[in-house]
Protein backbone atom coordinates (compact mmCIF):
# COMPACT_ATOMS: atom_id res chain seq x y z
CA UNK A 1 0.00 0.00 0.00
CA UNK A 2 1.18 3.44 -0.88
CA UNK A 3 1.13 5.46 2.13
CA UNK A 4 3.60 8.74 3.37
CA UNK A 5 4.49 8.78 6.95
CA UNK A 6 5.24 12.22 9.18
CA UNK A 7 7.32 12.96 11.90
CA UNK A 8 6.15 15.87 13.47
CA UNK A 9 8.88 17.84 16.22
CA UNK A 10 7.89 20.39 18.26
CA UNK A 11 10.18 23.66 19.76
CA UNK A 12 11.97 21.18 22.25
CA UNK A 13 12.68 18.98 19.73
CA UNK A 14 10.35 16.12 20.73
CA UNK A 15 7.67 14.01 18.06
CA UNK A 16 4.24 13.34 18.16
CA UNK A 17 2.65 9.98 18.90
CA UNK A 18 -0.47 8.68 18.62
CA UNK A 19 -2.11 5.57 20.08
CA UNK A 20 -4.26 3.73 17.82
CA UNK A 21 -7.58 3.67 18.05
CA UNK A 22 -8.26 0.67 16.66
CA UNK A 23 -6.09 -2.06 18.34
CA UNK A 24 -7.08 -3.55 21.36
CA UNK A 25 -2.92 -3.51 22.77
CA UNK A 26 -1.25 -0.66 23.12
CA UNK A 27 -0.40 0.74 20.03
CA UNK A 28 1.73 3.87 19.35
CA UNK A 29 2.84 5.31 16.17
CA UNK A 30 3.47 8.30 13.74
CA UNK A 31 1.28 10.35 11.62
CA UNK A 32 0.63 7.82 8.45
CA UNK A 33 -1.57 6.99 5.60
CA UNK A 34 -2.22 6.36 2.11
CA UNK A 35 -1.50 8.25 -0.76
CA UNK A 36 -4.25 8.48 -3.11
CA UNK A 37 -4.10 8.09 -6.75
CA UNK A 38 -2.44 10.66 -8.41
CA UNK A 39 -1.70 12.31 -5.28
CA UNK A 40 1.76 13.34 -4.70
CA UNK A 41 3.67 11.77 -1.43
CA UNK A 42 4.44 14.94 0.13
CA UNK A 43 0.69 16.49 0.08
CA UNK A 44 -0.95 13.00 1.25
CA UNK A 45 1.68 13.77 4.27
CA UNK A 46 0.24 16.85 5.09
CA UNK A 47 -3.47 15.32 4.51
CA UNK A 48 -2.83 13.03 6.44
CA UNK A 49 -1.59 15.03 9.45
CA UNK A 50 -4.37 16.97 8.99
CA UNK A 51 -6.91 14.25 9.16
CA UNK A 52 -5.27 12.41 12.29
CA UNK A 53 -4.31 15.25 14.28
CA UNK A 54 -6.19 18.70 13.43
CA UNK A 55 -2.35 20.28 12.82
CA UNK A 56 -2.83 22.53 9.46
CA UNK A 57 -0.56 23.25 6.84
CA UNK A 58 0.12 26.81 8.65
CA UNK A 59 1.39 25.06 11.80
CA UNK A 60 3.94 23.06 9.65
CA UNK A 61 7.20 23.39 7.64
CA UNK A 62 8.86 21.25 5.76
CA UNK A 63 12.66 20.32 7.84
CA UNK A 64 13.84 16.66 5.46
CA UNK A 65 12.60 14.48 3.16
CA UNK A 66 13.48 10.79 3.37
CA UNK A 67 15.27 10.18 0.11
CA UNK A 68 14.06 6.31 0.08
CA UNK A 69 11.02 4.64 0.60
CA UNK A 70 10.54 2.69 3.60
CA UNK A 71 8.28 -0.73 3.69
CA UNK A 72 7.33 -3.08 6.22
CA UNK A 73 4.69 -6.38 5.47
CA UNK A 74 2.49 -6.94 7.98
CA UNK A 75 2.37 -10.23 10.26
CA UNK A 76 1.04 -13.11 8.71
CA UNK A 77 -2.28 -12.65 11.90
CA UNK A 78 -3.32 -9.57 10.72
CA UNK A 79 -2.92 -10.18 6.55
CA UNK A 80 -6.42 -10.09 4.98
CA UNK A 81 -7.92 -8.33 8.40
CA UNK A 82 -7.12 -4.85 7.71
CA UNK A 83 -7.10 -2.41 4.55
CA UNK A 84 -9.73 -4.81 3.51
CA UNK A 85 -7.38 -7.43 3.02
CA UNK A 86 -6.04 -5.16 -0.26
CA UNK A 87 -2.75 -5.02 1.08
CA UNK A 88 0.00 -7.45 2.75
CA UNK A 89 2.42 -4.28 4.28
CA UNK A 90 3.03 -0.36 3.06
CA UNK A 91 5.81 1.34 1.02
CA UNK A 92 6.20 4.55 2.58
CA UNK A 93 7.22 7.80 1.88
CA UNK A 94 8.58 9.73 4.97
CA UNK A 95 8.69 13.15 5.52
CA UNK A 96 9.73 15.34 8.50
CA UNK A 97 8.03 18.72 10.03
CA UNK A 98 8.49 21.29 12.27
CA UNK A 99 5.39 22.03 14.61
CA UNK A 100 4.82 25.95 14.54
CA UNK A 101 1.94 25.69 16.74
CA UNK A 102 0.65 25.21 20.13
CA UNK A 103 -0.56 22.08 21.83
CA UNK A 104 -3.77 23.73 21.76
CA UNK A 105 -3.91 22.99 17.84
CA UNK A 106 -3.60 19.38 18.21
CA UNK A 107 -6.87 18.04 18.27
CA UNK A 108 -7.44 13.94 17.23
CA UNK A 109 -11.09 14.19 17.90
CA UNK A 110 -11.30 14.39 14.17
CA UNK A 111 -14.51 13.22 11.80
CA UNK A 112 -12.22 10.03 11.60
CA UNK A 113 -10.27 9.56 14.79
CA UNK A 114 -7.33 7.02 14.68
CA UNK A 115 -5.82 7.67 17.88
CA UNK A 116 -7.35 7.69 21.32
CA UNK A 117 -4.57 9.50 23.00
CA UNK A 118 -1.45 11.44 21.72
CA UNK A 119 1.75 12.88 23.55
CA UNK A 120 5.20 14.21 22.78
CA UNK A 121 8.67 12.06 23.49
CA UNK A 122 12.25 12.35 22.59
CA UNK A 123 12.66 10.81 19.33
CA UNK A 124 15.14 7.96 20.47
CA UNK A 125 12.15 6.10 22.65
CA UNK A 126 10.16 5.66 19.92
CA UNK A 127 11.18 1.87 18.81
CA UNK A 128 9.81 0.92 22.46
CA UNK A 129 6.58 2.29 21.85
CA UNK A 130 6.16 0.81 18.57
CA UNK A 131 4.36 -2.34 17.65
CA UNK A 132 6.62 -5.39 16.88
CA UNK A 133 6.46 -5.38 12.89
CA UNK A 134 6.75 -1.39 12.78
CA UNK A 135 10.81 -1.41 14.95
CA UNK A 136 12.71 -2.11 12.35
CA UNK A 137 11.36 0.68 10.12
CA UNK A 138 11.31 3.38 13.02
CA UNK A 139 14.94 2.62 13.70
CA UNK A 140 15.46 3.30 10.18
CA UNK A 141 13.56 6.62 10.16
CA UNK A 142 16.00 7.39 13.00
CA UNK A 143 19.03 6.70 10.79
CA UNK A 144 17.62 8.73 8.16
CA UNK A 145 16.83 12.03 10.35
CA UNK A 146 19.32 12.38 12.97
CA UNK A 147 20.76 15.04 11.34
CA UNK A 148 18.07 17.30 11.21
CA UNK A 149 16.60 16.22 14.36
CA UNK A 150 19.99 16.81 16.48
CA UNK A 151 20.87 20.04 14.77
CA UNK A 152 16.81 20.80 15.67
CA UNK A 153 17.27 19.49 19.24
CA UNK A 154 20.02 21.99 19.77
CA UNK A 155 18.66 24.78 17.58
CA UNK A 156 15.68 25.18 20.16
Amino acid sequence: RPCAGVILVNREGLVFVGQRIDTEVEAWQLPQGGIDPGERPLDAAIRELWEETGVSADKITLVAEADEELQYDLPDALIGKVWKGKWRGQRQRWFLFEFLGEDSDIDIETPHPEFRAWRWLPPEQLPDLIVGFKVALYRRLLEIFAEPLKRYRKAH
